[in-house]
Protein backbone atom coordinates (compact mmCIF):
# COMPACT_ATOMS: atom_id res chain seq x y z
CA UNK A 1 0.00 0.00 0.00
CA UNK A 2 1.11 3.73 -0.56
CA UNK A 3 0.62 6.19 2.01
CA UNK A 4 -1.84 9.03 0.96
CA UNK A 5 -1.05 12.63 1.21
CA UNK A 6 -3.52 15.35 3.02
CA UNK A 7 -3.91 18.87 4.01
CA UNK A 8 -5.44 21.65 6.26
CA UNK A 9 -7.41 23.85 4.74
CA UNK A 10 -6.85 27.46 5.79
CA UNK A 11 -10.42 28.06 6.25
CA UNK A 12 -9.75 29.56 9.78
CA UNK A 13 -7.72 31.94 9.08
CA UNK A 14 -4.75 32.41 7.60
CA UNK A 15 -1.61 30.91 9.62
CA UNK A 16 -1.29 27.36 11.22
CA UNK A 17 1.35 28.76 13.17
CA UNK A 18 1.67 31.28 16.08
CA UNK A 19 3.23 33.85 14.50
CA UNK A 20 4.25 37.48 13.51
CA UNK A 21 6.00 36.45 10.20
CA UNK A 22 4.29 37.78 7.14
CA UNK A 23 2.82 34.04 5.52
CA UNK A 24 1.67 34.15 1.81
CA UNK A 25 -1.93 31.95 2.82
CA UNK A 26 -5.08 32.63 1.94
CA UNK A 27 -8.40 31.87 3.78
CA UNK A 28 -10.81 33.14 1.10
CA UNK A 29 -13.16 30.78 -0.75
CA UNK A 30 -11.06 31.90 -3.70
CA UNK A 31 -7.82 30.93 -2.22
CA UNK A 32 -9.39 27.68 -0.53
CA UNK A 33 -10.52 26.88 -4.30
CA UNK A 34 -7.36 27.83 -5.46
CA UNK A 35 -5.38 25.13 -3.20
CA UNK A 36 -7.74 22.35 -3.71
CA UNK A 37 -6.83 22.31 -7.28
CA UNK A 38 -3.59 22.67 -7.17
CA UNK A 39 -3.55 19.52 -4.49
CA UNK A 40 -5.74 17.51 -6.41
CA UNK A 41 -3.18 18.28 -9.70
CA UNK A 42 0.08 17.18 -7.31
CA UNK A 43 -0.35 14.16 -5.61
CA UNK A 44 -2.81 15.32 -2.44
CA UNK A 45 -5.53 13.48 -1.94
CA UNK A 46 -7.36 14.46 1.19
CA UNK A 47 -8.10 18.26 2.53
CA UNK A 48 -9.25 18.69 5.94
CA UNK A 49 -11.55 21.63 6.99
CA UNK A 50 -11.52 22.57 10.47
CA UNK A 51 -14.27 23.60 12.32
CA UNK A 52 -15.27 26.91 14.79
CA UNK A 53 -17.64 29.02 15.17
CA UNK A 54 -17.44 31.81 17.25
CA UNK A 55 -13.56 32.20 18.85
CA UNK A 56 -10.83 33.10 16.34
CA UNK A 57 -8.47 31.37 18.58
CA UNK A 58 -5.21 31.61 16.25
CA UNK A 59 -5.80 34.98 15.97
CA UNK A 60 -6.73 34.95 12.55
CA UNK A 61 -9.23 37.70 11.14
CA UNK A 62 -12.26 34.87 10.97
CA UNK A 63 -12.98 31.51 10.40
CA UNK A 64 -15.28 30.14 7.20
CA UNK A 65 -17.87 26.83 8.33
CA UNK A 66 -16.64 23.62 7.09
CA UNK A 67 -19.13 21.98 5.48
CA UNK A 68 -20.32 24.77 3.50
CA UNK A 69 -16.73 25.57 2.17
CA UNK A 70 -16.25 22.02 1.32
CA UNK A 71 -19.42 21.93 -0.92
CA UNK A 72 -17.78 25.05 -2.62
CA UNK A 73 -14.58 22.88 -3.17
CA UNK A 74 -16.41 19.74 -4.02
CA UNK A 75 -18.27 21.48 -6.90
CA UNK A 76 -15.23 22.24 -8.43
CA UNK A 77 -12.27 19.64 -8.36
CA UNK A 78 -12.99 15.77 -9.63
CA UNK A 79 -10.63 13.35 -7.20
CA UNK A 80 -9.77 15.45 -4.04
CA UNK A 81 -11.72 14.11 -0.54
CA UNK A 82 -13.04 16.97 1.43
CA UNK A 83 -13.20 15.82 5.18
CA UNK A 84 -15.28 18.33 6.96
CA UNK A 85 -14.82 18.57 10.48
CA UNK A 86 -17.92 18.73 12.63
CA UNK A 87 -18.28 19.25 16.58
CA UNK A 88 -20.11 16.56 17.92
CA UNK A 89 -21.95 18.82 20.55
CA UNK A 90 -22.99 21.46 18.22
CA UNK A 91 -25.15 19.71 15.87
CA UNK A 92 -27.61 16.71 15.94
CA UNK A 93 -26.31 14.34 13.76
CA UNK A 94 -28.99 13.32 11.85
CA UNK A 95 -29.06 16.80 10.39
CA UNK A 96 -25.33 15.97 9.75
CA UNK A 97 -26.01 12.95 8.19
CA UNK A 98 -28.29 14.64 5.56
CA UNK A 99 -25.62 17.54 5.01
CA UNK A 100 -23.02 14.60 4.01
CA UNK A 101 -25.48 12.97 1.63
CA UNK A 102 -25.63 16.24 0.21
CA UNK A 103 -21.99 16.50 -0.32
CA UNK A 104 -21.33 13.31 -1.15
CA UNK A 105 -23.89 13.97 -4.18
CA UNK A 106 -22.10 17.05 -4.96
CA UNK A 107 -18.64 15.29 -4.75
CA UNK A 108 -20.43 12.39 -7.07
CA UNK A 109 -18.96 9.94 -3.49
CA UNK A 110 -16.06 11.93 -2.28
CA UNK A 111 -17.09 13.28 1.31
CA UNK A 112 -15.85 12.42 4.62
CA UNK A 113 -16.34 13.55 8.15
CA UNK A 114 -13.90 13.99 11.18
CA UNK A 115 -15.88 14.22 14.21
CA UNK A 116 -14.59 16.79 16.63
CA UNK A 117 -15.72 15.71 20.46
CA UNK A 118 -14.18 19.29 21.89
CA UNK A 119 -11.50 21.08 23.61
CA UNK A 120 -12.49 24.76 23.30
CA UNK A 121 -14.75 24.93 26.27
CA UNK A 122 -15.39 28.53 25.32
CA UNK A 123 -16.98 27.96 21.69
CA UNK A 124 -19.55 25.79 23.71
CA UNK A 125 -20.51 28.07 26.58
CA UNK A 126 -20.73 31.42 24.29
CA UNK A 127 -22.92 28.78 22.13
CA UNK A 128 -25.37 28.14 25.08
CA UNK A 129 -24.25 24.46 24.93
CA UNK A 130 -23.79 22.59 27.78
CA UNK A 131 -19.81 21.84 28.92
CA UNK A 132 -19.48 17.53 29.67
CA UNK A 133 -16.25 16.45 31.41
CA UNK A 134 -13.37 14.51 28.86
CA UNK A 135 -14.87 10.88 29.11
CA UNK A 136 -18.68 12.08 28.94
CA UNK A 137 -17.80 13.72 25.37
CA UNK A 138 -16.45 11.13 23.86
CA UNK A 139 -19.08 9.26 25.18
CA UNK A 140 -21.58 11.96 23.23
CA UNK A 141 -19.57 11.30 20.05
CA UNK A 142 -20.11 7.54 20.17
CA UNK A 143 -23.47 7.60 19.69
CA UNK A 144 -22.91 10.93 17.50
CA UNK A 145 -21.14 8.15 14.81
CA UNK A 146 -23.92 5.62 16.13
CA UNK A 147 -27.07 7.92 14.57
CA UNK A 148 -24.83 8.50 11.45
CA UNK A 149 -24.34 4.85 11.09
CA UNK A 150 -28.09 4.17 11.63
CA UNK A 151 -29.80 6.99 9.47
CA UNK A 152 -27.21 5.73 6.37
CA UNK A 153 -28.39 1.94 7.14
CA UNK A 154 -30.84 0.20 5.23
CA UNK A 155 -34.67 0.95 6.52
CA UNK A 156 -35.64 3.45 8.50
CA UNK A 157 -33.31 4.74 11.46
CA UNK A 158 -33.93 4.68 14.87
CA UNK A 159 -31.81 5.11 17.75
CA UNK A 160 -32.42 5.78 21.48
CA UNK A 161 -29.42 6.74 23.63
CA UNK A 162 -27.94 9.63 26.38
CA UNK A 163 -27.53 11.98 24.12
CA UNK A 164 -29.63 11.75 20.81
CA UNK A 165 -32.60 10.35 20.01
CA UNK A 166 -34.02 9.27 16.45
CA UNK A 167 -37.56 7.49 16.23
CA UNK A 168 -38.10 5.81 13.07
CA UNK A 169 -36.78 8.23 10.60
CA UNK A 170 -37.36 7.83 7.20
CA UNK A 171 -33.87 8.26 6.05
CA UNK A 172 -33.20 8.81 2.04
CA UNK A 173 -31.30 8.96 -0.05
CA UNK A 174 -28.77 6.29 1.29
CA UNK A 175 -24.96 6.72 0.47
CA UNK A 176 -24.59 4.88 -2.99
CA UNK A 177 -20.99 3.93 -2.26
CA UNK A 178 -20.31 1.17 -1.07
CA UNK A 179 -18.66 1.28 3.00
CA UNK A 180 -20.83 4.53 3.15
CA UNK A 181 -19.26 7.78 4.42
CA UNK A 182 -15.91 7.41 5.92
CA UNK A 183 -15.76 8.90 9.87
CA UNK A 184 -12.09 10.02 10.69
CA UNK A 185 -11.23 10.93 14.06
CA UNK A 186 -8.66 13.08 16.36
CA UNK A 187 -7.86 12.48 20.14
CA UNK A 188 -4.91 11.09 22.00
CA UNK A 189 -6.71 9.67 24.78
CA UNK A 190 -7.44 6.37 26.14
CA UNK A 191 -11.39 7.49 25.24
CA UNK A 192 -10.10 8.50 22.05
CA UNK A 193 -8.21 5.31 21.07
CA UNK A 194 -10.97 3.05 22.50
CA UNK A 195 -13.70 4.69 20.20
CA UNK A 196 -11.60 4.58 17.41
CA UNK A 197 -11.36 1.14 17.61
CA UNK A 198 -15.32 0.37 18.01
CA UNK A 199 -16.35 3.05 15.60
CA UNK A 200 -13.99 4.98 13.16
CA UNK A 201 -12.34 4.52 10.06
CA UNK A 202 -9.14 6.88 10.34
CA UNK A 203 -7.54 7.79 13.53
CA UNK A 204 -6.07 11.08 13.47
CA UNK A 205 -2.79 11.87 15.53
CA UNK A 206 -1.38 15.18 16.74
CA UNK A 207 2.09 15.54 15.77
CA UNK A 208 4.88 13.37 17.49
CA UNK A 209 7.70 11.45 17.64
CA UNK A 210 8.21 8.44 15.41
CA UNK A 211 8.00 6.44 18.79
CA UNK A 212 4.86 7.87 20.26
CA UNK A 213 3.15 7.19 17.00
CA UNK A 214 4.43 3.76 16.74
CA UNK A 215 2.68 3.25 20.05
CA UNK A 216 -0.35 5.10 19.23
CA UNK A 217 -0.92 2.60 16.04
CA UNK A 218 0.23 0.17 17.65
CA UNK A 219 -2.49 0.38 20.79
CA UNK A 220 -5.48 1.17 18.41
CA UNK A 221 -5.13 -1.16 16.03
CA UNK A 222 -4.44 -4.32 18.72
CA UNK A 223 -8.25 -2.37 20.28
CA UNK A 224 -9.98 -2.78 16.66
CA UNK A 225 -8.65 -6.53 16.13
CA UNK A 226 -10.23 -7.18 19.77
CA UNK A 227 -13.73 -5.67 18.24
CA UNK A 228 -13.13 -7.03 14.62
CA UNK A 229 -12.70 -4.49 13.04
CA UNK A 230 -9.52 -2.30 11.10
CA UNK A 231 -8.57 0.98 11.59
CA UNK A 232 -6.12 3.09 9.21
CA UNK A 233 -3.96 6.19 10.88
CA UNK A 234 -2.92 9.67 10.12
CA UNK A 235 -0.65 12.01 11.20
CA UNK A 236 -0.57 15.75 11.47
CA UNK A 237 2.69 17.45 10.53
CA UNK A 238 3.99 20.90 9.66
CA UNK A 239 5.99 21.16 6.63
CA UNK A 240 8.82 23.00 6.15
CA UNK A 241 10.88 21.97 3.06
CA UNK A 242 14.24 23.72 1.54
CA UNK A 243 17.11 23.07 -0.89
CA UNK A 244 19.30 22.27 2.66
CA UNK A 245 18.64 21.20 6.26
CA UNK A 246 20.48 24.33 7.51
CA UNK A 247 17.89 26.98 5.69
CA UNK A 248 15.02 25.16 6.84
CA UNK A 249 16.04 24.95 10.14
CA UNK A 250 16.60 28.90 10.14
CA UNK A 251 12.98 29.09 8.75
CA UNK A 252 11.56 27.12 12.07
CA UNK A 253 14.14 29.22 14.15
CA UNK A 254 12.48 32.85 12.75
CA UNK A 255 8.74 31.13 13.65
CA UNK A 256 9.39 30.39 16.70
CA UNK A 257 11.83 33.63 17.70
CA UNK A 258 8.77 35.14 16.34
CA UNK A 259 5.97 33.84 18.25
CA UNK A 260 2.95 35.49 18.78
CA UNK A 261 3.30 34.81 22.86
CA UNK A 262 -0.57 36.05 23.71
CA UNK A 263 -1.96 33.88 21.31
CA UNK A 264 0.19 30.97 22.67
CA UNK A 265 -0.92 31.27 26.23
CA UNK A 266 -4.07 31.73 24.99
CA UNK A 267 -4.18 28.72 23.13
CA UNK A 268 -2.69 26.91 26.23
CA UNK A 269 -5.12 27.75 28.66
CA UNK A 270 -7.46 26.85 26.39
CA UNK A 271 -6.18 23.42 25.85
CA UNK A 272 -6.97 22.62 29.78
CA UNK A 273 -9.96 20.61 28.60
CA UNK A 274 -7.96 18.69 26.59
CA UNK A 275 -5.62 15.88 27.33
CA UNK A 276 -4.71 17.28 31.29
CA UNK A 277 -8.39 17.13 31.81
CA UNK A 278 -8.49 13.46 31.82
CA UNK A 279 -8.01 11.09 34.70
CA UNK A 280 -4.98 9.83 33.97
CA UNK A 281 -3.84 13.10 32.10
CA UNK A 282 -3.12 11.16 29.12
CA UNK A 283 -4.17 12.83 25.70
CA UNK A 284 -3.67 15.83 23.27
CA UNK A 285 -1.04 18.55 24.72
CA UNK A 286 -0.37 16.71 27.22
CA UNK A 287 3.40 17.16 27.16
CA UNK A 288 3.60 19.94 24.73
CA UNK A 289 6.14 22.77 25.05
CA UNK A 290 5.51 26.03 23.98
CA UNK A 291 7.56 26.17 21.47
CA UNK A 292 5.13 22.80 20.39
CA UNK A 293 2.07 24.61 20.95
CA UNK A 294 3.05 27.53 18.34
CA UNK A 295 1.62 25.08 15.88
CA UNK A 296 -1.75 24.24 16.94
CA UNK A 297 -1.65 20.79 16.27
CA UNK A 298 2.23 20.07 17.35
CA UNK A 299 3.31 19.39 13.99
CA UNK A 300 6.78 20.32 14.42
CA UNK A 301 7.38 16.81 16.48
CA UNK A 302 6.30 15.40 13.46
CA UNK A 303 10.02 16.34 12.13
CA UNK A 304 8.94 16.31 8.27
CA UNK A 305 11.51 19.92 8.27
CA UNK A 306 14.83 19.47 6.06
CA UNK A 307 15.45 18.92 2.39
CA UNK A 308 12.76 16.98 0.27
CA UNK A 309 15.10 14.21 0.41
CA UNK A 310 15.12 14.09 4.27
CA UNK A 311 11.22 14.58 4.15
CA UNK A 312 10.75 12.27 2.10
CA UNK A 313 12.95 9.50 4.24
CA UNK A 314 10.95 10.64 7.00
CA UNK A 315 7.63 10.06 5.90
CA UNK A 316 8.97 6.66 4.48
CA UNK A 317 9.81 5.94 8.41
CA UNK A 318 6.37 6.80 9.41
CA UNK A 319 4.73 4.48 6.67
CA UNK A 320 6.81 2.08 8.01
CA UNK A 321 4.90 2.45 11.98
CA UNK A 322 1.81 2.09 9.80
CA UNK A 323 0.98 5.64 9.12
CA UNK A 324 -1.47 5.53 6.06
CA UNK A 325 -1.76 9.46 6.12
CA UNK A 326 0.52 12.43 6.52
CA UNK A 327 -1.69 15.28 6.75
CA UNK A 328 0.33 18.41 6.25
CA UNK A 329 0.34 22.42 6.72
CA UNK A 330 2.48 25.14 5.48
CA UNK A 331 3.51 28.72 6.50
CA UNK A 332 3.13 29.83 2.45
CA UNK A 333 0.11 27.84 0.85
CA UNK A 334 0.72 29.88 -1.88
CA UNK A 335 3.73 28.29 -2.78
CA UNK A 336 4.60 25.22 -0.49
CA UNK A 337 1.72 22.83 -1.65
CA UNK A 338 2.79 22.67 -4.82
CA UNK A 339 6.17 22.92 -4.05
CA UNK A 340 5.53 19.48 -1.61
CA UNK A 341 3.20 18.11 -4.37
CA UNK A 342 6.45 18.55 -6.95
CA UNK A 343 8.98 18.02 -4.72
CA UNK A 344 8.89 15.80 -1.92
CA UNK A 345 5.52 13.21 -3.02
CA UNK A 346 7.43 11.79 -5.98
CA UNK A 347 10.52 10.86 -4.03
CA UNK A 348 8.21 9.58 -1.56
CA UNK A 349 6.54 7.09 -4.55
CA UNK A 350 10.13 6.37 -6.12
CA UNK A 351 10.90 4.67 -2.83
CA UNK A 352 7.84 3.01 -2.89
CA UNK A 353 8.25 1.89 -5.86
CA UNK A 354 12.18 0.60 -4.97
CA UNK A 355 10.92 -1.05 -2.46
CA UNK A 356 8.44 -3.09 -4.38
CA UNK A 357 10.95 -4.47 -6.81
CA UNK A 358 12.90 -5.29 -4.25
CA UNK A 359 9.91 -7.40 -2.99
CA UNK A 360 9.85 -9.33 -6.42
Amino acid sequence: MTIEFGYWAPNLGTSLVATRIANRTGASFAANQRYARIAEQNGFKYTLLATRFVSSLEGNEGTYDSMVMAAGIAATTETLVPIVAVATGLAHPAVVAKQLITLDEISQGRAAINVVSGWLKDEYTALGEPWLEHSERYRRTEEFIQVLRATWAEGNANFAGDFFRIRDADFHPKPTREGAIPVFQGGNSEAARQMAARHSDYYFMNGATLSSIAEHVAHVRALASEQGRTVQFAVNAFVIARPTEEEARQVLGSIIENADTEVVERFRRNIHQAGQSTADKKGMWVDSSFEDLIQFNDGFKTGLIGTPEQIAERIDALHAVGVDMVLVGFLHYDDELQDFGREVIPLVRERERQRALLKE
